[in-house]
């Protein structure tokens, strides 16, 4: 008798199931839709002075649109000494394509433009690859190969970790490293590793959208770039300390 029972139950369940898969397939909507949106998110907007008594205004920032799997980002950064009667100079200015290939990180590829903001300068530009995501820990990550039209190749390597104080304030430490792998003496950029730039900010979100912070940072060039710099009259060792915000619509 229990087993009649059991394979009554049995036959019921998966009839049941039948059916029900049946209606859903035929009536019911889909579970999630694809939809498309988008996010622009400023990650420094800042004044720093360094020990040299110089004022620089910074920028760095990203907007995206797209789904879950394939995204249009546009990068921007770059910097402007205040008061010394020069242009802004743009580190970077990319548009990529990027395309999800694990659930922590995209592969994206573009086009990017860089140098002096000067009428009678050309800008330098390129082709670049990255690896956009998450690496172990947390860590947020830009990993960039760029090649220019001359054929010169330079990477590019950011990172960044929130380290959570409260609910509402993180130190943040970052690290940015420079590199080349071929002369681009018209630039200024030997082959090697060029420079390092540590900083750490104290952010404090006044909202989600919006997190005031301050901040100081330590840069230096390394190998033929220093030397370069030094016969250019350049200091090729900096300290800054920062004042910002970053914020995301």
């Amino acid at each position: 008798m229990k087993r009649f029972i059991a394979l009554l139950s049995m036959s019921l369940a998966l009839l049941s199931s039948a059916v029900m898969a049946q209606h859903a397939e035929d009536d019911w909507p889909e579970p999630i839709k694809p939809y498309y949106t988008g996010k622009l998110m400023i990650d420094r907007l800042e004044i720093s002075q360094n020990d040299n008594g110089d004022n620089v205004a910074t920028w760095d920032m990203l907007a995206w649109y797209g789904g879950d799997e394939t995204r249009v980002y546009f990068k921007s950064e770059g910097e402007n000494q205040l008061n010394d009667g020069e242009p802004s100079e743009l580190e970077r200015t990319e548009v990529l394509g990027s395309k999800l290939i694990s659930p922590f990180w995209e592969l994206q590829a573009g086009l990017g433009a860089r140098g002096s903001l000067k009428s009678d300068v050309n800008l330098e530009h390129y082709a670049v690859v990255s690896l956009f995501g998450l690496a172990p820990y947390r860590f947020e990550m830009d990993n960039a190969l760029q090649i220019n039209e001359d054929g010169d190749v330079s990477a590019k390597v950011e990172a960044e970790y929130d380290i959570r104080l409260s609910q509402v304030s993180y130190l943040q430490p970052r690290l940015e490293l420079n590199a080349a792998f071929t002369d681009a003496l018209e630039y200024d950029r030997p082959s090697g590793i060029n420079s390092v730039r540590l900083g750490l900010r104290y952010r404090y979100e006044l909202s989600r959208e919006f997190a005031p912070y301050i901040g100081a940072y330590w840069r230096s060039a390394l190998g033929q770039t220093a030397d370069l710099e030094q016969a250019q009259g350049k200091d090729h060792n900096e300290f800054g300390l920062v004042a910002g915000v970053r914020m995301w619509f």
